[in-house]
């Protein structure tokens, strides 16, 4: 019989890489911005679309429904994200960053992609584009029937 091994195990892996870099990115953020990671990305998905359901978001972030919600209600209170009833469907509403939301998004921007270059420094170009082909090919395989 085969035996499980973690340290070589794919999924595990991938979760505890997942896990390390959002607890860095986490501590970044919320020391500096106020944002929690689900919040971040939120406010990067309205900087890239504008105005949006809460339901799109959650399919362009991969956030569940309860996240959505509660990153959307804290930005809201903060004034970074306003909401308007979407007028062709009485329940839903849409999201928009505020200018205060698009300044802040400005601001965190160029700390992610300084995040990014710390994380992938050891990287040679070749392998960061390695990477990102893996990556996607993963993602399709796990996303296919």
């Amino acid at each position: 019989m085969s035996q499980l091994k973690l340290e070589k195990f794919l999924p595990y892996r991938l979760s505890v890489a997942t896990n390390a870099v959002s607890a860095r990115i986490s501590q970044s953020y919320r020391k500096r911005f106020g944002l929690k990671v689900p919040e971040w990305r939120l406010i990067a998905i309205l900087a890239e679309h504008d105005e949006m359901t809460p339901q799109d978001i959650g399919k362009a972030g991969e956030l569940d429904k309860i996240m959505v919600s509660r990153a959307a209600a804290a930005l809201i209170d903060r004034g970074l994200v306003t909401q308007r009833r979407n007028p062709q469907d009485g329940r839903s509403h849409f999201l928009r960053l505020t200018e205060d939301g698009r300044s802040l998004y400005n601001e965190v921007v160029p700390a992610a992609l300084k995040l990014e270059r710390e994380l992938l420094a050891d990287f040679s170009a070749d392998d960061r584009d390695l990477l990102d082909r893996l990556l996607r090919q993963i993602e399709r395989a796990a996303n296919s029937p």
